[in-house]
């Protein structure tokens, strides 16, 4: 626990951003951890955090996976209730087939997050783990902002309108590529711890 002194070498600014999300930038300056305070064993600390991270993994994971769902059913509406030249669009194999396929990427990586988060709560090999977490976190991602294009091709120039919220939802499906971890972090993760290459940075 942190005296009124201490607190005081605590600074924190917040962010604006276009995310729905508080976010701060923290200082930590001239703090003294008692020894009796210490939590796990020293200079292993970063291997402790590593750990912690898995969860948020698979959390992230979901979040996307939720997105995707969102964007899914948002598509598959507005194409089979938008109709041009007599027919609803979703007639059109180049509208129906992209939302159909990342309908079944969805499936796939959803049963991945749930594979990583049993694995993590029947505390399995903290290895597996990792290998299923980061990889759900990846794909969920990536097939995330797919299902954000997907969903702003399907409305066309009407998915910027802030009516439709699909272009609140679209800026928000790219911030999981970048953050809390980048994805090419995560590659460089797979090759590297996994896959047992050189490490690439």
């Amino acid at each position: 626990m942190l005296g009124p002194e201490q607190k005081k070498e605590i600074e924190y600014t917040r962010i604006k951003t276009m995310f729905n999300s508080q976010t701060y930038q923290v200082f930590i300056n001239n703090i003294t951890v008692p020894e009796e305070n210490l939590i796990g064993e020293e200079n292993r600390g970063f291997g402790y955090l590593m750990h912690v991270l898995n969860p948020e993994r698979i959390l992230i994971a979901s979040e996307s996976i939720g997105d995707m769902r969102w964007f899914i059913e948002k598509s598959a509406g507005y194409a089979s209730s938008r109709v041009v030249f007599d027919r609803p669009i979703g007639e059109n194999q180049g509208v129906q087939f992209p939302i159909a396929d990342i309908y079944a990427k969805m499936l796939s990586v959803s049963a991945l997050r749930w594979q990583a988060a049993s694995l993590y709560d029947s505390g399995g090999d903290i290895k597996i783990v990792g290998e299923l977490a980061n990889s759900a976190k990846y794909l969920a991602s990536e097939y995330a902002w797919q299902a954000a294009n997907v969903a702003m091709d399907t409305y066309g120039g009407y998915g910027v309108a802030v009516d439709t919220g699909i272009e609140r939802k679209f800026r928000e499906a790219r911030l999981y590529k970048v953050a809390p971890i980048t994805n090419n972090l995560v590659l460089s993760y797979l090759g590297h711890n996994v896959l047992n290459m050189p490490k690439s940075y």
